[in-house]
């Protein structure tokens, strides 16, 4: 499982996390802040700093309680920064006794390990032959080195850190096959300690102090529940200051006074960055370094956040000088003297993870595309995540940076993305005015084309000829009352039940459908067409409306006394009009005829006269 994760529930894409990793471990993936494991050193900066305690660790609580709960003997190995974390416990018996409680078979100091580790720390730098080492006591230290400067990895000073070799001390003195938890504020040491087997240091589990703290308030375990117990031997001397900076070789009393000394030792991420920078770089840098990532493991990621650094140190050096009251230095040589032929070297691997460094006119190009081409316009605010604007876009080329990081960039879009949103939001709303005043418009043709409606529905049903209209089903759209009332009795009643016969089947109402069926087919008009209707005679015309859609029908009953008189007179000028045309046509005809024989008898007589 991952060492570090994020709850993308939780991220709020703020870039603290990118801006404190030392490695660029970082990237923004599925619009959350997402671990690239290969590239990550477990420093814990990320979990420290993120106000949403939306970056986690690896929690071993659970594993821890079930190697508990076996019949194997299980050892805790205490890291001496305990006592700056619960400095809310009077007495360190009451806490050792609350670790037993939980279910520990040995409760060891960690401290004991920093003693003998920081004897070989004392023979390598008397005899190091001008070639100058990095502390190895700090797993991120490690991590780093490993995968950023391949460089540096023969400078890692080849011994184990305490807790290995206290590890190694416990294996000895309690039996190889015991059970070993580390009780660190270190979170990278959490991975650290799978590098090691059975025969050399082996530890199944890291718990953080906040994980210990939770396994106390889940067992009901406090200082007033529990008798005093004194740590198991071997105990330590002053190994105990290992946390804090210089403390290390305090305990093996190496000179690292500022004239006598040849070792510099710092704290905390920017002296850490910084100073290995130059003891990659500078040949003027000739002293070993003693590092810690965090300030001190007393502010480790492991432990409680809001702890007070200082206030941590002092509880620290009080509980060593404490131990010391009652300290017996002829039995700590003794014990000195039985473990120093452990083996407490170890070695070192090149972990390469440094990207391929971008071109020149890479990084202008991305700077030129976030409106950063000029060096006035690369202020650095810092809001990204990288110290400079020029550093971003390395990153970027680099494929774990993206344009959203950038706060400037940001703005300068969210500024065209307003000032856009306000002309669409303009255009929005004279569309609005027009709307409104195209829905005005189109009621009052609505309300014009309804008053229309109702006033031909009106004159439709005061004509005295029966109209009817029929859709391309021939199904009636509407009819007046004197179509009804041309149909019969039947007619009638269905009228009363259906008004205007509105949907009614022309087909099941009059006999002659079909010159309404042949004219929605062909579109051609029938007019003034004589059918039978019973014994009666209608005249009957049909005529398009919509072609091929709706057809309209307009029906008079020839024998009724107004339409017959009408009818005569119209026929009777219709035949009037005709035998006129047809005299007229004789009229010409004749007249034509004797224009010719006239101009037949004039020429024989001109022909006549000639000859006499």
């Amino acid at each position: 499982m991952q060492l570090i994760t994020t709850n993308k529930d939780k991220c709020n894409l703020s870039y603290t996390c990118i801006r404190v990793c030392p490695a660029k471990a970082i990237k923004i993936k599925d619009n959350h802040a997402h671990i690239i494991a290969n590239r990550c050193i477990g420093c814990g900066n990320c979990v420290t700093m993120c106000a949403q305690d939306a970056i986690e660790y690896r929690n071993e609580e659970d594993y821890v309680k079930e190697l508990l709960e076996r019949e194997e003997k299980v050892v805790a190995i205490c890291d001496p920064s305990i006592s700056g974390e619960f400095d809310d416990i009077n007495d360190y018996r009451n806490f050792v006794g609350m670790i037993r409680e939980l279910g520990f078979d040995y409760v060891v100091e960690a401290a004991f390990g920093a003693d003998l580790v920081a004897f070989k720390y004392k023979k390598l730098f008397n005899n190091f032959h001008g070639k100058y080492y990095l502390s190895t006591k700090c797993p991120a230290l490690v991590n780093h080195v490993e995968r950023y400067y391949p460089d540096l990895v023969d400078n890692l000073a080849p011994i184990v850190n305490p807790i290995i070799a206290m590890a190694k001390v416990v294996r000895e003195k309690y039996g190889k096959d015991v059970k070993i938890v580390s009780l660190s504020p270190c979170v990278a040491s959490k991975d650290d300690v799978k590098f090691f087997n059975k025969s050399d240091g082996e530890i199944q589990a890291v718990l953080s102090f906040v994980e210990l703290r939770k396994l106390f308030k889940e067992k009901g375990v406090t200082e007033t529940r529990v008798e005093f117990s004194e740590f198991d031997p071997p105990f330590a001397r002053i190994g105990g200051l290992f946390p804090v900076s210089h403390g290390l070789f305090q305990a093996a009393e190496i000179d690292n006074s500022m004239l006598r000394g040849n070792i510099i030792s710092t704290e905390g991420r920017n002296n850490f960055l910084r100073s290995l920078e130059e003891f990659q770089r500078s040949s003027e840098l000739s002293q070993h370094l003693d590092l810690f990532y965090c300030d001190g493991c007393i502010m480790g990621p492991g432990t409680s956040k809001g702890g007070r650094k200082f206030s941590r140190r002092s509880q620290v050096v009080q509980y060593v000088q404490k131990r010391l009251n009652t300290f017996d230095e002829k039995q700590w040589q003794k014990e000195i003297d039985n473990y120093s032929h452990i083996d407490l070297s170890r070695k070192f691997k090149i972990k390469d993870q440094r990207l391929p460094v971008p071109t020149v006119d890479e990084v202008q190009a991305v700077l030129d595309e976030m409106g950063k081409g000029k060096i006035e316009e690369q202020l650095g605010c810092g809001s990204c995540g990288y110290e400079t604007c020029k550093k971003f876009a390395e990153a970027k080329v680099q494929g774990i940076a993206k344009f959203e990081q950038c706060s400037s960039m940001t703005i300068k879009n969210m500024n065209a993305y307003i000032k856009k949103l306000g002309e669409t939001n303009e255009k929005l709303t004279q569309t609005k005015v027009a709307l409104k005043e195209s829905e005005a418009q189109a009621k009052e043709e609505h309300r014009m084309a309804v008053e229309a409606s109702e006033t031909t529905s009106a004159m439709l049903q005061k004509l005295p000829t029966g109209v009817v209209i029929v859709n391309e089903n021939l199904k009636i759209i509407e009819s007046n009352n004197s179509f009804v009332n041309l149909l019969g009795e039947e007619t009638k009643l269905l009228n009363e039940i259906i008004p205007g016969l509105v949907d009614a089947d022309l087909t099941k109402v009059i006999p002659f459908h079909r010159l309404f069926s042949t004219v929605l087919m062909n579109g051609e008009d029938i007019l003034k067409k004589d059918v039978h209707f019973g014994s009666r005679l209608f005249n009957v015309s049909v005529f398009t409306i919509k072609k091929n859609k709706v057809v309209g029908g307009i029906i008079r009953d020839l024998y009724a006394p107004e339409v017959r008189t009408e009818e005569v007179i119209g026929r009777a000028r219709d035949v009037i009009k005709e035998n006129l045309q047809t005299v007229q046509q004789i009229a010409f005809l004749l007249g034509e005829s004797a224009s010719k024989t006239e101009k037949i008898l004039n020429s024989i007589i001109k022909s006549h006269t000639k000859e006499e």
